[in-house]
């Protein structure tokens, strides 16, 4: 004998009302954030207007009308949890565009008066002998790659070392001592690490020893640390999975450091290297206390002064001459230099890392 199958009906006349409409919402139409926003920039630019047209002003209404438009018309369309959703929504990319706007503008600002002068000459040219218009920033370009390659070389074996020390052997006091010190060199100020390498020279080679390999040690000063963190994370990050397969093998823990561990992590310590260079090249306060400044192309960093980009466009700036503008242009085409050469870093980081990046199935 079967049973009949009971079934409740989707709504019937002992439902309360509305029961099986709440269960339904309805939604906005796509155009509804793009609509909102359009209205909101119009009646904030209406009451900027009436006020002086405040850039400030105008921003923080458009902000605060599209929130509260989205919040009131979802509320009414979709409900109270989709109108939070969105009001959050609002709330979160509206400062994610407060927080770019800045940047934004000092690329543009940077492209716009740097591309003056950016040309053959200031690539070929020192300014030795220049005094107003003209010249260029060769010697001090130069000066940026042999300091920071330098600082590169110093700082990448000795940070990937400690990371390495840290993550396959550490453990002990030594590894915590080692954490701590790390820790503590993150935070440190860039004119404490040029003031570290003035005063190491000094003790060793005698006062007034200024070059650009004690540029070069106080970046890797500042360097280290970030190497050591970012190159710490990677290695983490690669399985155990791996390790214990090699062991199993009966390969050496440095052969399995070299051939397995190192490989796979590769893609991220190259970016880790990448963002350290890009930290310190553009680093000018130690680099007047530890390198100075010439006008003049100096290619031997353990002999006399040498310019770099960030101390040029620092001097350019800050001292002009007479008429100013040869000076000032100078200091812009400076700094868009060494922000297509942090441009360019990354470039190379993004292509190791594709480059290097293990390989897996889809």
């Amino acid at each position: 004998m079967s049973t009949p199958t009971q079934s409740r009906p989707a709504s019937s006349e002992t439902d309360p009302p509305g029961d099986s409409a709440r269960l339904v919402r309805g939604s906005l139409p796509r155009w509804a954030p793009w609509g909102a926003l359009a209205v909101a920039v119009l009646v904030a630019a209406a009451i900027a207007a009436m006020t002086g047209f405040s850039v400030t002003l105008f921003v923080l209404l458009a902000v605060v009308l599209y929130t509260a438009g989205m919040y009131a018309w979802s509320r009414t369309a979709e409900g109270r949890r989709k109108a939070a959703d969105r009001a959050f929504t609002a709330v979160v990319t509206s400062a994610f565009l407060l927080a770019l706007t800045p940047l934004i503008s000092v690329v543009i600002t940077v492209i716009s008066r740097g591309a003056e002068r950016f040309g053959g000459k200031f690539f070929t040219y020192s300014m030795r002998g220049v005094v107003g218009d003209g010249g260029g920033a060769y010697h001090a370009i130069m000066g940026t790659l042999i300091t920071s390659g330098l600082a590169t070389l110093m700082s990448v074996p000795i940070g990937l070392a400690t990371a390495i020390y840290l993550v396959e052997y550490g453990g002990g006091r030594l590894a915590r001592a080692i954490t701590f010190f790390v820790d503590v060199m993150t935070g440190i100020p860039s004119i404490v690490a040029g003031l570290f390498a003035y005063a190491l020279f000094t003790l060793v080679f005698g006062a007034g020893t200024i070059n650009g390999f004690a540029g070069a040690v106080a970046l890797s000063v500042l360097m280290i640390p970030i190497v050591v963190r970012s190159s710490e994370e990677m290695i983490k990050l690669v399985p155990d999975d791996l390790r214990e397969a090699a062991f199993a093998l009966g390969t050496p823990k440095w052969k399995v450091i070299l051939r397995v561990v190192l490989p796979t992590a590769v893609a991220g310590i190259s970016t880790g290297v990448t963002l350290a260079i890009a930290r310190v090249i553009g680093e000018t306060a130690p680099l007047l206390i530890a390198t100075g400044t010439t006008a003049s192309t100096n290619f031997n960093p353990f002999s006399g002064q040498m310019a770099t980009l960030s101390v040029f466009s620092y001097y350019e700036y800050a001292s002009p001459g007479v008429p100013p503008e040869p000076y000032l242009a100078r200091a812009w085409t400076a700094a868009l230099t060494l922000m297509l050469i942090v441009m360019v870093l990354n470039l190379v980081a993004r292509s190791i890392s594709l480059f290097f990046a293990p390989k897996t199935r889809s």
